[in-house]
């Protein structure tokens, strides 16, 4: 698997105006990201542990906005990912199917980095399966099938469908970092460099 480590700072825009800040943190084996609405107080925080194998057996997620806390812990085992979502005085417990590669997006940019370096470990220039999916608002997992495949023949561009109609437009550099992601919606995620 070919994902820098380090840091990355992103800026999310839409229509130039900047909605959100990203900042994602990749070392031995474990990503720590948090993603915050730049006129709010609001925040979303992901842990996620790696196996050796690259693939993710366990992520934490979190966000508040307000007064309001959210929290929800997941373990991939088997074919399964499952955990638990907790919220005021109620948890839920949930359980959703893993694809066969095992994917897991919890919605900040660099999983869209990590699903993207395992396809290319793979040799593949185009790939579909299903994705055990973090919503980020209500921390449930679901699986869908997302697609993926290399733009022309440029080995730094893709084309990523996370739902059937969603579609994003994904530069990544030499070392796996994404760069840019566009989506259809006109919101632009950019690295912000140092």
């Amino acid at each position: 698997m070919t994902l820098a480590r380090g840091t990355c700072h992103y800026e999310i825009r839409r229509g130039g105006e900047i909605v959100a800040f990203e900042e994602e943190t990749f070392a031995e084996n474990r990503i720590v990201g948090v993603r915050r609405p730049a006129q709010r107080l609001d925040h979303y925080e992901v842990e996620a542990d790696l196996n050796a194998d690259g693939t993710i057996r366990r992520v934490a997620v979190r966000y508040s906005r307000g007064p309001f806390v959210r929290n929800a812990t997941y373990e991939a085992g088997d074919d399964f990912l499952r955990g638990n979502v907790s919220a005021l005085a109620g948890r839920n417990v949930i359980t959703t199917k893993l694809g066969r590669y095992r994917e897991i997006d919890a919605d900040l940019v660099i999983f869209r980095a990590l699903t993207i370096a395992h396809i290319r470990a793979r040799g593949q220039a185009r790939w579909t399966g299903r994705v055990a999916a973090i919503d980020s608002n209500t921390l449930v997992a679901s699986t869908n099938k997302q697609s993926c495949r290399r733009a022309d023949d440029d080995p730094h561009k893709w084309v990523y469908e996370p739902r059937m109609g969603d579609v994003e437009e994904i530069e990544i550099d030499d070392e796996g970092i994404v760069v840019v992601r566009r989506d259809h919606r006109g919101m632009v995620a950019r690295l912000v460099r140092d």
